[in-house]
């Protein structure tokens, strides 16, 4: 294996790993997150998507490459069997070159992987910052209306209070109004009586008087 394919192959094992890595309950969301943006990631945060998409397609050039080596050996080896040193040779380069090609291959897709597992992972985070601040804003929301609720039902208990003793002087007023009227009921039939009794008595001093 040439240099170049060396390197490759060794970025694709590097590519594993960080997937794994990655995926694997090992470091939190959070730490994850600190680490891109940290003051070593930031460097390259400017120009990640130039670095990327340059690398995408270096390792692009490479997989046409390989591609270009596969049709080459393949048509080579469909053209007859001359000889076995020479047959044998073609089917070890093309088997480098479909090696070449897996490799090559794989590495591109896991690259697009890597990215989009290091955008979800900040969009994670910050999906539970923001989730948190709003769960404390609405236990802070809750407490508030809890206070005005007990507020309001504190005012609530003492108007009922002050109804209830106001009701209890006016059972009081009426009661002593009754008694009053009773007692103003008894004037005036005792008025009436001797009333009765000055007119039987004038009548009866009246009638003397004729005789």
């Amino acid at each position: 294996m040439s240099l170049q394919w060396t390197f490759i192959a060794g970025f694709l094992y590097f590519e594993i790993f960080l997937i794994v890595l990655m995926l694997v309950p090992l470091f939190s969301a959070k730490k994850w997150y600190n680490f891109f943006r940290s003051r070593f990631f930031q460097i390259f945060h400017e120009k990640t998507a130039i670095y990327f998409y340059g690398w995408a397609g270096v390792l692009c050039l490479f997989l046409f490459d390989s591609i270009r080596e596969m049709m080459k050996y393949s048509h080579s080896s469909v053209a007859g069997h001359v000889h076995l040193a020479s047959d044998l040779k073609g089917s070890v380069k093309l088997f480098r070159a479909q090696r070449n090609f897996y490799i090559t291959s794989f590495s591109i897709f896991l690259a697009f992987v890597i990215r989009r597992l290091v955008v979800m992972i900040i969009y994670q985070y910050e999906l539970e910052i923001k989730t948190t601040k709003l769960m404390i804003a609405v236990e802070d929301k809750v407490k508030k209306y809890k206070t005005t609720v007990n507020s309001l039902n504190t005012e609530q208990e003492n108007t009922l209070e002050v109804c209830k003793t106001t009701k209890n002087k006016l059972e009081l007023v009426e009661s002593s109004l009754e008694e009053q009227k009773s007692r103003v009921k008894e004037l005036e039939e005792e008025a009436t009586m001797w009333r009765l009794k000055y007119e039987e008595l004038k009548n009866t001093i009246d009638g003397h008087g004729d005789n």
